[in-house]
């Protein structure tokens, strides 16, 4: 089975707009799981622009939530997040002045330094992912650098098919990096700017195991309400 990890990043931001304490980050944490999610996903980014370190705390605190924690290279946010002892680590890079994440880690760049953080991780037991671009150099880079699993950047694919363009050759870089990294034993994910129409297509690349959805999934709730939207992910990513 295909698991889904659902992002709670826009419910802090919805929060965060009025500066006050609803909706609650924690409560959604826990109704996203009661809902069918199989884990969720939360970035403390540097800049604290939604969810921030009393949120993470509570989280990563709930008993049999399985939490995936995304944070940049920073010396103080791998600091913290081995502090807060989440399942999972996705190691993502970071720009101040980005509006989203907008591409994959530069590996051959930090090569040293991500090795350094992935042996701090896995020395605490926590399952540790990197955020990449579809590119084979970069799964054999990660199956270097000795991580768990990657996290293949979906966002260009996610554009074409949104812009109705031809996605086929994006679709099939990715399938070709899915392969090599499950030949290579890394557990392969995706995710980034994913919505339904997105993910059926990516569920025909039977290699990937994880999908992890938050800004379309949040947005379609206001709508039909996050156990509707969630259960209608889980039949995509499931469905034989």
């Amino acid at each position: 089975m295909k698991r889904l990890g659902v992002n709670i990043d826009h419910i802090a931001t919805i929060r965060n707009a009025r500066g006050e304490h609803h909706p609650d980050p924690f409560f959604a944490a826990k109704f996203v799981k009661k809902s069918g999610a199989n884990s969720i996903t939360i970035h403390l980014r540097e800049d604290r622009r939604h969810i921030n370190d009393g949120d993470a705390k509570k989280i990563c605190s709930i008993k049999n939530l399985l939490v995936n924690l995304e944070v940049s290279t920073n010396s103080k946010m791998i600091n913290s997040a081995l502090k807060l002892k989440p399942n999972f680590v996705c190691i993502v890079p970071e720009n101040r002045k980005e509006i989203t994440t907008e591409g994959g880690l530069n590996l051959k760049k930090n090569k040293t330094k991500l090795k350094k953080i992935i042996s701090r991780f896995k020395k605490r037991n926590i399952r540790t992912s990197l955020f990449i671009n579809p590119s084979l150099k970069d799964i054999r880079l990660s199956k270097e650098l000795k991580t768990d699993c990657i996290e293949i950047h979906t966002g260009k694919i996610a554009n074409l098919v949104k812009s109705k363009k031809n996605h086929m050759i994006e679709l099939q870089k990715i399938k070709k990096c899915s392969i090599l990294a499950n030949n290579l034993g890394l557990e392969v994910h995706a995710g980034h700017g994913l919505d339904y129409k997105t993910t059926k297509f990516l569920t025909k690349i039977k290699q990937v195991k994880e999908f992890n959805i938050g800004h379309f999934l949040v947005g379609e709730s206001i709508f039909n309400g996050l156990p509707k939207v969630i259960k209608n992910f889980k039949r995509i990513i499931n469905k034989r």
